[in-house]
């Protein structure tokens, strides 16, 4: 089954990079402060570490992106909660992410505003500990991205937002503070 959606990832990504109706490529490199938190935590736990994210940017219309990703999020429990205090929950996350998710954005110079989704597969180590919750899992398993922000410039090539990736197998949710810039790729017919 892992094999099968990792091969259906693949073969729908490759189709859209050819495809007629994408007017703009380019490449989108992300990096990031990034977090892990319990779907139930009690103690509020906020676990950090580092993201990356590289994205090809496929433009089907101004408003209207899709956007195949490889990721990395590498987060690790510091034993304490978000005031600083001690706990035992945590939520830990050292996974490779790849996927795919659609971008709609305003087409606005200096300034757009995004929203974006899709679905994704995480392949690494998850440790979720709470009150109520003991996971811990290796191996592949599926995500669910979400993400908001700005593009900002007069051309919209750097970005500033906020990614989630919901993990409902390990009952965890990570996410990263991102700073990103967009590449424009060169058109070989032109």
């Amino acid at each position: 089954m892992k094999k099968k959606l990792i091969i259906l990832i693949a073969i729908l990504t490759s189709n859209f990079i050819e495809a007629q109706f994408i007017k703009e490529k380019s490449i989108n490199a992300q990096i990031g402060y990034g977090i892990s938190l319990p779907y139930d935590s009690v103690d509020e736990t906020t676990d950090d570490g580092f993201f990356m994210q590289g994205e090809l940017v496929l433009e089907a219309y101004s408003w209207l992106e899709i956007r195949p990703y490889a990721g990395l999020i590498l987060v690790n429990s510091n034993g304490k909660d978000i005031d600083g205090n001690p706990t035992n929950e945590k939520a830990e996350s050292k996974a490779f992410l790849i996927g795919g998710k659609t971008r709609l954005r305003a087409p606005i110079r200096w300034v757009a505003p995004y929203i974006e989704a899709g679905f994704g597969i995480s392949a690494g180590k998850f440790e979720t500990f709470t009150a109520f919750t003991n996971i811990k899992k290796s191996g592949v398993i599926y995500h669910i991205p979400v993400s908001f922000g700005l593009e900002l410039g007069k051309k919209n090539n750097f970005d500033l937002g906020f990614t989630y990736f919901f993990h409902p197998t390990v009952e965890q949710y990570s996410g990263a503070f991102t700073l990103g810039v967009t590449i424009p790729l060169k058109d070989k017919q032109k």
